[in-house]
């Protein structure tokens, strides 16, 4: 009898495994969802980014100047997906990495706050991310089905 009751209780189909982006690779995932974001065309792209450095850490700007802001955003919203409750100075601590100060130790720097901010924006403007009363940005219910879908996609990829 409790069988049937988890059954009729349960949010799956069960023709249809449920996926969510902790079932998916990391990498695959953050991938598939920049390619998905690229083609869809609705993310507001800075006019900066084939110039702009990621953080003061680094010495040049990404190689990919096309698709690095789209992975960007992608990591964002898998990082947000996965803690809630992110603002843009966490962000920034989890982008950024080691300076090369020469023959000084290397010390943490943090990642640019602009970049992370527009991708932030950008995110919030297409209905994935929205702003948290607790503070910081949190995912949208429309955002987690959005991502929830492409990683059932990504999933069944994998598999083959």
């Amino acid at each position: 009898m409790a069988g049937s009751s988890a059954a009729r209780f349960s949010n799956h189909s069960p023709s249809m495994p449920g996926y969510s982006v902790r079932d998916v690779p990391a990498q695959d995932f953050i991938n598939a969802y920049a390619t998905f974001l690229q083609k869809q065309g609705k993310l507001e792209v800075p006019g900066y980014v084939d110039i702009v450095k990621t953080s003061a850490g680094n010495e040049l700007p990404p190689q990919e100047a096309e698709t690095w802001f789209y992975k960007r955003s992608a990591s964002i919203a898998r990082h947000i997906y996965l803690r809630k409750d992110v603002g843009v100075g966490a962000l920034n601590k989890l982008y950024g990495g080691a300076k090369n100060r020469g023959n000084r130790p290397s010390k943490h720097v943090n990642a640019s706050g602009s970049v992370n901010r527009k991708a932030l924006q950008a995110l919030e403007k297409i209905g994935i991310v929205e702003i948290s009363p607790k503070g910081g940005r949190r995912i949208s219910t429309n955002g987690q089905r959005d991502l929830d879908r492409l990683a059932a996609l990504t999933a069944e990829q994998d598999e083959e």
